[in-house]
This record gives C-alpha cells, structure tokens and sequence, in this order.
C-alpha cells in the first residue's frame, strides 16, 4: 500500500485554486507526469464524471480512466481508477489559511498491481517527489509567477 501526502499554501483565494485545479483541463498544465486529458463524459465536473489520463511515469506511459467518487466544491475532490498496473485513489482538499490565502493537500493512496511491498517503498518516495513538483508548479502558476495564466472556466469545448 502507498499512501503519500504532499501540501502547500497557495497565495491566492481558496475559490480560485479550486476552481484551477479541480478543472481536469489543466492537469497538463502542473502535473508534469500527465501529458493529455479526454473527458469520457461531458463536463461540468460532477460525482460520476470520468476523465481519461495520458501520463509517463518511471519511464512508461499509463493511461488510465479517472473516476469522480466524491465532490464538495472548493472543499473537496475525490477520484478513482481501478484499472491499470497502479489502482489509486486522488484526493484534493482546499481550506483557507491565513491571509485570505489556500492550504492545498494532495493525497495518493493505492496497491501497486503486481508489485512487492519493497516496490511501495520505492515507489512511494518517487511520487512524493513528484507530488511536490506539481504543487510547486500550482503554486508558480496560480501566484503569477508561471509563464502560463491560469484558466479558470471549468467548461471545455467539445472535440
């Protein structure tokens, strides 16, 4: 079982970081293993939802199909994936911190499938690693400190 936990505060209202970072859309945009995303059902995001992944990690390109299990607007976001060498559990939680400004945690939770226990404890520091590149590149990005602005607008145009 792996289980990592990985925060940082965001200097920016805890509306505007959800409202970026609960948008499948920009996973591209701050998660550096994910390469393109593909709604399997039309937006808004809502419980049910399900959003393909295209990611490289440790060399190998996943693909894998997001769940939404759990959904609390500005508070909470819950996805799941069944499927694939890595079953996982994402979790998002924002709260307010001081100055008006966002404490972010992101949690990865799952069994790797056909690995040992001893692979959990490599892999697990791997994707902590990686958990905090991409909240550092939030961060970066919902700071104005990114070369790219943040794109607010949960909707998407149909392809």
């Amino acid at each position: 079982m792996v289980d990592v936990v990985t925060e940082a505060v965001i200097r920016r209202p805890p509306e505007a970081v959800y409202d970026f970072a609960a948008n499948p859309d920009n996973a591209p945009a701050w998660y550096s293993n994910i390469k393109a995303v593909n709604w399997e059902t039309a937006p808004p995001l809502a419980v049910g939802s399900k959003v393909a992944f295209k990611a490289q990690f440790l060399g190998r390109t996943l693909e894998y199909v997001y769940e939404f299990t759990e959904l609390d607007p500005g508070r909470t976001l819950v996805m799941r994936t069944a499927q694939g060498p890595f079953p996982m559990q994402t979790t998002y939680t924002w709260s307010a911190a001081d100055g008006g400004f966002t404490r972010m945690t992101l949690r990865n939770t799952g069994t790797p499938a056909g690995f040992s226990a001893v692979a959990g404890l490599v892999i697990a520091p791997m994707m902590r690693r990686a958990m905090r590149k991409d909240l550092a590149k939030l961060k970066s990005l919902l700071e104005g400190d990114g070369s790219r602005a943040p794109r607010e607008n949960t909707q998407r145009k149909d392809t």
